[in-house]
């Protein structure tokens, strides 16, 4: 067994159960019984749980990346805890536990959303503060020089960018609207960049 897959085996369990949580919420909302006490779901929680999903989704690929840079550290296990626990706590805020005790899942967004969205902003911070500390203490082989390289870089440093401007927006932006505009758009970065990976 190599470091990695002591590593892994972690984090791929945590990520697993997140993954896990958010689809749960989703599945709990299929199955509201449309009775007397109609539920408004909207476009917020939904749109914030898929984001979550993606951005799930790309830490377990730049952890696949990163795999030859880990070691079985205690440190190590100790931040991807942190880092994995972290998203699970997350995940577990996007839907309520019961959604018909919810009629509006606006009202639910507005309350939970600026510790769902503080909590994706500090684990992402946290994933490129470890990931700078990685590349310095076990640097990786150059990436071959030349145009599509750079193009890659260029993309990745905007929509990082992007994607953090976005998510600091939205722990001050209270508009309903806006909220939905952002989200759309931190989802098509996620879902852009999966794209682009193939390509460049």
């Amino acid at each position: 067994m190599s470091a990695f897959d002591l590593v892994f085996a972690l984090f791929g369990l945590l990520l697993g159960l997140a993954l896990c949580e958010v689809l749960a919420g989703f599945a709990r909302v299929l199955k509201l019984k449309r009775g007397a006490r109609p539920v408004r779901i909207g476009w917020l929680t939904p749109l914030l749980g898929l984001f979550v999903m993606q951005d799930l989704t790309s830490f377990w690929g730049i952890a696949f990346m990163a795999r030859d840079q880990m070691d079985a550290s205690n440190l190590t296990l100790v931040t991807v805890l942190a880092i994995t626990g972290g998203y699970y706590l997350v995940a577990s805020l996007i839907f309520p536990d019961d959604p018909a005790d919810w009629p509006d899942f606006d009202l639910w967004y507005d309350r939970q959303n600026r510790m769902v969205v503080g909590g994706l902003l500090t684990i992402n911070i946290a994933t490129m503060i470890g990931t700078g500390i990685l590349d310095t203490l076990h640097p990786m082989p150059e990436a071959p020089a030349g145009p599509a390289g750079e193009i890659g870089f260029l993309i990745y440093g905007l929509s990082a960018l992007a994607l953090f401007l976005l998510l600091i927006a939205l722990l001050f932006v209270n508009n309903r609207r806006w909220n939905v505009a952002m989200l759309v758009a931190l989802n098509l970065i996620l879902l852009g960049g999966s794209i682009l990976e193939d390509f460049i």
